[in-house]
């Protein structure tokens, strides 16, 4: 069964192919902001799933004509901190501000999964879920900060910052699943994997 990863995230990636899969990589182009604006008043949790599943839902529906079996997973991540749900910065401004935010506290970062199942080109099973890991923050001085935020590392990524590159020198600790903050939770991912009816080591590469 081919298993394709409805994200463009680098760090998605390498973490799959770190756990033994090797999938195929298909971006959604899902416009999240219209997505996010279409649902009422939507906990951190279902804002962060509903935007895995648009993204899951667009690459299963890119895909089916080929006719092929296949599992779809889609991620969307964001950080809660201060009673606001933050992604990509997208400036060095705004990542700026988030740290001024985040150093020396801590914040919750929430990942939502998606997964469908197709067999024969055809939607069969999905599920959804969500992850969320408490992240602790260092206090970097202005120079850290400033050699950070010019990696442009942060720019791009939930929350301005990341687990497994620069970032990770400016995180004290997290509390929960590391892989999750990274961007795809390893253990929901296979317990979602099984309520579709797929067990992951049948897709380990051999």
């Amino acid at each position: 069964m081919r298993f394709v990863l409805a994200s463009a995230s680098p760090a998605r990636l390498a973490v799959l192919r770190a756990a033994g899969i090797d999938p195929s990589v298909v971006v959604s182009g899902v416009d999240e902001d219209a997505v996010a604006a279409g649902l009422a008043d939507p906990s951190p949790a279902e804002l962060v799933t509903a935007l895995a599943a648009a993204k899951a839902a667009a690459v299963a529906d890119t895909i089916a004509d080929g006719g092929h079996d296949a599992v779809v997973v889609g991620c969307d991540s964001m950080l809660s901190i201060g009673g606001e749900m933050v992604g990509k910065p997208g400036t060095a401004e705004i990542a700026r501000k988030r740290w001024a935010a985040m150093a020396g506290g801590s914040g919750d970062l929430l990942t939502g999964h998606a997964v469908l199942r197709l067999d024969g080109g055809r939607r069969t099973r999905e599920a959804t879920g969500s992850q969320r890991t408490r992240v602790r923050f260092a206090d970097p001085d202005p120079d850290e900060l400033d050699a950070y935020l010019a990696t442009g590392e942060p720019l791009g990524v939930a929350g301005a910052f990341t687990l497994d590159g620069f970032g990770g020198w400016f995180v004290e600790g997290v509390d929960g699943d590391p892989s999750s903050v990274i961007g795809i939770s390893l253990p929901l991912t296979r317990r979602l994997l099984a309520e579709v009816g797929i067990r992951v080591t049948d897709l380990w590469r051999s």
